[in-house]
């Protein structure tokens, strides 16, 4: 790769993000964390296309502060914006202020990751992942 292709850009995490990152970059064997970040970056890029336009059935799960204003009517107003993708939803109180929450989804990859993008740009939601598989021929 030429340098003249290099973009450079700065990335701001809490630390104990980043010590977990510098781990996987480590356990990875990684020359350098802008690697790490390419595949993370390519990894996302790929199942975002395969994704979307194929129906596919899956689950979302997402760890949250349910203590944080204003997120649980965002939750509501944003899954029933979505009542037509979504089966079911299971809620687990894992401490006093921390909750997981798995959501069945069926529908349109595309739809499923807007979805999902919209519930975990949300604050107070600590970590959020879209998992699907196709259901075509099965």
């Amino acid at each position: 790769m030429e340098s003249k292709n290099l973009i450079r850009f700065g990335v701001s995490m809490e630390e104990s993000l980043l010590k977990s990152f510098d781990q996987l970059v480590e356990e990875k064997e990684y020359k350098n964390r802008s690697e790490a970040v390419r595949d993370l970056v390519r990894e996302a890029l790929v199942k975002r296309q395969w994704e979307a336009d194929q129906e596919v059935a899956g689950s979302i799960l997402f760890f949250y502060d349910h203590h944080q204003r204003n997120l649980l009517n965002d939750l509501t107003r944003i899954q029933h914006d979505y009542h037509g993708e979504i089966l079911a939803t299971t809620h687990f109180h894992i401490d006093h202020h921390n909750c997981l929450e798995m959501i069945v989804v069926k529908g349109k990859g595309k739809d499923l990751q807007a979805l999902t993008d919209k519930i975990i740009a949300l604050k107070g939601v600590k970590y959020g992942r879209l998992t699907v598989s196709p259901i075509q021929g099965m």
